[in-house]
């Protein structure tokens, strides 16, 4: 099994940066799968549990320069590690005006990420600061627990309001509830509730438009031939979502949800090289 990827190319660097740093602050520990073309970043708290997961997934071609890895065996040629996203994006902190930063896996009294940051320096020979990041590696029969989620047969899919928006309201009416009901339809129409004994506080968002999804993604059936009017809602932890929204540095180009009325809410933010999932459960 070996590892070792390079990134000289600054915007890449803190675009990589950007990303590891909206992960952290969605998991506390995520599973970094390595491929040859892709690395994808899952955190799969069981939905059942009341957990949220994600899945987010980049192009390495997009931000590395050198990338070589050879996983468990020929066949199946992956990488799992277990690791603390923070660790990382403390690592990556030091990298704002590196010349390069090279990422190696490597074992010497553990399992563990290196990532070396060689910073200018005035002389000719350039200084190199290097974080020891331990990883665990996930065993062949386990992979499996770390595929991509379904996505389920939604009720309505809509686009999300300007992000920063969406977090200033929610923000507010966090410290009025623990809970908000998120509905939608399929007009283009997004509402954002909460209830307590002592208070009803809704926020409407219009023409946001819905995306157009395909029939044959088979996603699209149970919005066939709907009241287009008629709204699909689930209720869901406000922390969770307030978490998805203040971490976010992804700047996503289109930002939707999908909404299983009153089982799942399932965001997915896409920015060019960049898809990032979060699924929150409902709560009853």
């Amino acid at each position: 099994m070996r590892f070792r990827a390079k990134i000289v190319d600054l915007a890449c660097l803190n675009h990589f940066s950007r990303i590891i740093n909206t992960i952290a602050k969605l998991a506390k520990t995520c599973i970094l799968r390595l491929t040859v073309c892709k690395l994808y970043f899952i955190l799969s708290d069981k939905v059942a549990n009341g957990g949220a997961s994600m899945w987010c997934e980049l192009s390495q071609g997009n931000f590395f320069d050198e990338f070589q890895m050879e996983g468990v065996t020929a066949e199946y040629n992956e990488i799992y590690l277990e690791l603390v996203p923070e660790n990382l994006s403390r690592a990556l902190k030091t990298s704002q005006s590196a010349k390069a930063v090279k990422i190696k896996l490597t074992n010497k009294h553990c399992p563990c990420l290196r990532v070396a940051v060689e910073l200018p320096s005035l002389s000719s020979s350039s200084r190199i600061v290097t974080h020891d990041i331990p990883v665990g590696v996930i065993p062949r029969r386990m992979w499996n627990d770390f595929r991509e989620p379904s996505v389920p047969d939604f009720d309505v899919s809509i686009y999300l309001p300007v992000l920063k928006t969406m977090k200033s309201v929610v923000e507010r009416m966090k410290n009025l509830s623990n809970l908000i009901v998120i509905e939608a339809n399929l007009s283009g129409e997004m509402n954002l509730k909460i209830e307590t004994d002592l208070v009803a506080v809704t926020t409407h968002f219009k023409d946001l438009g819905n995306p157009p999804w395909a029939p044959e993604d088979g996603c699209q059936s149970s919005a066939q031939g709907r009241d287009l009017e008629s709204m699909a809602e689930a209720c869901i932890d406000i922390k969770k979502l307030q978490q998805l929204l203040a971490g976010q540095q992804v700047n996503p180009t289109k930002a939707l949800c999908n909404i299983v009325r009153k089982r799942i809410v399932h965001f997915i933010l896409l920015h060019e090289e960049v898809s990032l999932q979060y699924f929150i459960p409902a709560i009853a």
